[in-house]
Formats: structure tokens, sequence, C-alpha cells
């Protein structure tokens, strides 16, 4: 029998669970976290098979920080995102390099901090709606207040005009089935995306509502020529520094999907298992209370920020327990991976969320613990946190939603107790992300 020599691809260990044609995408889509999380005992590098495609799982926080940052421009986006590219379009959340590197410097003025305050008006008028909406004992299905919130929040920033109503509207309606469907298209083998399936209808049926209004909002956008503070303004109004072009129309819309998928996504995730969390741990809710009275009941400002640092380490917690799943990279030359050089066009995988939960880096994992994030902590090693990815390709919203998070649960927290309904068993269902599998919670007045 032949045995491969150290240092080869074909020396890597093969994870448990393949099916035949179908690869391990059965056992991804069965078992998600159980999945990923099992990788790292077979070794820092494990093969998998996306259908008949061979990838490689990196499980080692010093190889992703490697892939990352130290080699990052050795890396493309891999087949995740080839299959995602043809609906969520070519923004900087999908593109390669050199377009990826012009429309990052075209969109990053959006997101400057003076901007981000401006904003931060939108995101605390908005939090104080929806918490002046609820009454008193009334049960709020509270993962979907968040979701419309994340979403009025996103529809507000990024549309100006007058459309920019509908436009909202059709985002609470069509991204969470974008989302949840575009996921399960990406992981499956091509030939299930033509299937006559109810998930196809509705995710092809989704994009196409969403493109129109979105497409009408930007010539809309054109034809009014000012900027009116909001995202899309700036976006139509940015200029090629070498060529003096604006973007076309596909690119603008192409960076107003990305803008909507990863900002309402993230934000609406991170404030309801923020809820959830501090509801099941009294202590955490007593000392948070404390600090965002302190504030003494005004409206939330962008420079408030910084002085809620108990605020900002329940939310870095809660990402660090509720991150993405899965991110992937595709090789674009030969890199040296821990002695094994992996050629071209290799696709490579990791999971956040197993990073996040190896108690190699956090003891107790599976605890919730803000003090993790104490400033006089030593935190854990480069690569074993990445809830917004890192590198060049870090993602450009990290600060509008770390901020969003902030001045959104500050304003709620305020003013309710949220309170879980007995009886209403909270689970993890799991996409790209981790979502509630339902999220009732009491509103109770708090007396301060």
């Amino acid at each position: 029998m032949s045995v491969s020599p150290p240092g080869t691809l074909s020396a890597m260990p093969v994870a448990p669970g393949r099916w035949p044609l179908l690869g391990h995408t059965p056992s991804l889509l069965r078992q998600r976290f159980g999945f990923t999380s099992s990788l790292a005992q077979h070794g820092d590098v494990v093969k998998v098979y996306l259908g008949p495609l061979p990838a490689y799982a990196v499980t080692s926080p010093a190889l992703i920080h490697q892939i990352l940052v130290t080699d990052g421009k050795k890396f493309d986006k891999g087949i995740l995102f080839d299959r995602f590219r043809p609906f969520f379009g070519n923004g900087i959340a999908m593109s390669n390099d050199p377009l990826h590197a012009r429309q990052r410097r075209l969109v990053q003025p959006a997101f400057h901090i003076n901007r981000i305050a401006g904003y931060a008006t939108v995101m605390s008028e908005a939090a104080q709606a929806i918490a002046e909406s609820w009454r008193p004992n009334q049960v709020v299905e509270f993962d979907q207040a968040m979701h419309q919130l994340a979403v009025t929040i996103a529809g507000r920033t990024l549309f100006t005009t007058e459309l920019g109503g509908a436009a909202i509207a059709e985002a609470q309606r069509s991204m969470p089935v974008v989302i949840k469907q575009g996921m399960i298209r990406a992981l499956s083998p091509g030939f299930v995306t033509h299937l006559p399936i109810p998930g196809n209808r509705q995710f092809d049926q989704a994009i196409e509502r969403l493109r129109a209004i979105v497409l009408a909002v930007i010539a809309e956008g054109r034809e009014q020529q000012e900027d009116r503070g909001g995202i899309l303004s700036m976006l139509l109004s940015a200029r090629d520094e070498d060529t003096g072009e604006p973007m076309t129309d596909q690119q603008v819309y192409d960076e107003v999907v990305t803008l909507l998928t990863g900002g309402i996504e993230t934000t609406a995730l991170a404030l309801s298992w923020f809820f959830h969390e501090i509801a099941r741990h009294p202590q955490i809710q007593q000392r948070w209370h404390e600090e965002i009275d302190a504030l003494g009941g005004r409206p939330v400002t962008y420079e408030d920020v910084p002085k809620l640092t108990y605020t900002g380490q329940i939310s870095k917690e809660v990402l660090r327990r509720y991150p993405i799943w899965l991110l992937m990279r595709r090789t674009n030359t030969d890199v040296d991976l821990d002695g094994t050089v992996v050629p071209p066009a290799t696709e490579v995988v990791f999971s956040p969320h197993a990073l996040h939960h190896d108690p190699r880096f956090y003891p107790d994992p599976y605890r919730f613990d803000p003090d993790r994030w104490d400033a006089a902590k030593t935190p854990p090693p480069p690569g074993a946190y990445v809830p917004f990815s890192d590198g060049s390709r870090k993602c450009i919203g990290n600060h509008f939603a770390l901020a969003e998070i902030a001045i959104a649960a500050a304003t709620i927290g305020s003013r309710w107790r949220m309170v879980p309904v007995p009886g209403r068993q909270v689970r993890i269902k799991v996409t790209g992300a981790a979502y509630p599998s339902q999220l009732p919670m009491t509103a109770v007045p708090r007396v301060v």
C-alpha cells in the first residue's frame, strides 16, 4: 500500500462522514456546528468534500491568521462566494482583487467615523420608536422585532429618496429568504439550484423583487444628484481616484445588496442573542442596567458608545458565542500552510463558530461570560476571534455594527426588561449564522 509523503495535500486526513457523490455536504447541513467543531481533533488542516469538490478545513488560529492577514493577498473568495455571486452581485463581500480593492476605496468613505456619528441618530430614533411601540407585559416576538429594527436602520441609512420606504419594506420581506436559501444553495451541488422545489422558487422571486426596487431607488438617486446624507448618496457620488469614473448602476446595486445582507443579519442576530443572554444571567443584567442607567434615560448618542464598556464586553461575547458558521477562501498562488504547499485554485474553509468555541482559547466555551473581554485580561491569539473576518477583507461595516448594537441595546434596555416566556424553548437554528428558533419575550417596564 502506497503512503503519501508528509507535506502533500494527499497526506491530509479526510474528515469522517463522506457520502458518495454528495461528499460531506449532508454532514455539514445535518450536523452544522457539530461537524465543523469536530474537525480540530483530526488536525490543523483536514480534507472535506463539498459534493465531489475537495476543500481543506483549517482549524488552527495561526493558520487562519495567515490566510486572512499575513498572506491575505494570496487568497481570493472561495466557491461559496462563487455560488452566491450570481444572485448577490459582485460587491466588496464577494469580489476579488483588483475590483475588491477599487470598490473598497469607493465605499470606505460612507463608513468614516464622522458618517457613523450621523447614522447614530437614525439608530437611536429607530430603537426609541420600536421600544415605544410596546406595552407593559406585552409578549414580543423579539427576534422578529430586532430584524425589523435592523432592516429599518439599514434602510434609513442607505436610502434617503422617496422610494426608500418601499425599498425598506421589500428588504423586510425578501432578505430572510435570500439569506437562508442562499446558504443552502451555496453548500449544495450545482444541480440542486435548478430543481423545481419551493426553496428555489422563493429565492428566485425574492431576488427579482429586491433587484427591481433597488434599481428603481438608484435611478431616483441619479436624478436627484445630491448628497442627502445616506450611504446610497455617497455610493452614487463616489469617483475612482485613478479614472474619475463613477460606479455603474450594477456596481451600486451589488454594494447595496451586500450592505443590506451584512447589515441586517449581523445586528439583528446580535441584538436578539444579547437580550436572550442577559435575561438568562441576572447578575450580568443588573450590572449592565447600572451602566446604561448612568446615562440618565436620555437618547443614546454616538459619543456615549465608548463609555458603555460593559455593553461592549457583552456585545463581544455575543459575537463570540453566535458568529457566522463558515467562511471560505481560494488560493491564487502557491501557499505554504505549516509545511504543506497548497497550489493555486485550492478551496480552503474555516469555521468562526468552531474557533470561538475551542476550549484551548476559551475555557468553558459554552458559558456566557462578558468578563472574558475585560481589558485587563489576555486576549485570545490572532485568528481565534474573527466575528467580522480580518485583514484587507474585514467587514467594512464592523464599527457601524458595533455602534448599532450598543445604541439599540442601551435604548431598549433603559426602558424595558425583556423576560423569557415560560415554556417556550429557544434553540439555535443554523443557516449561514446562528438564528434563534423562536424568541418570545415579555416587555416588563423598568423602574429606575
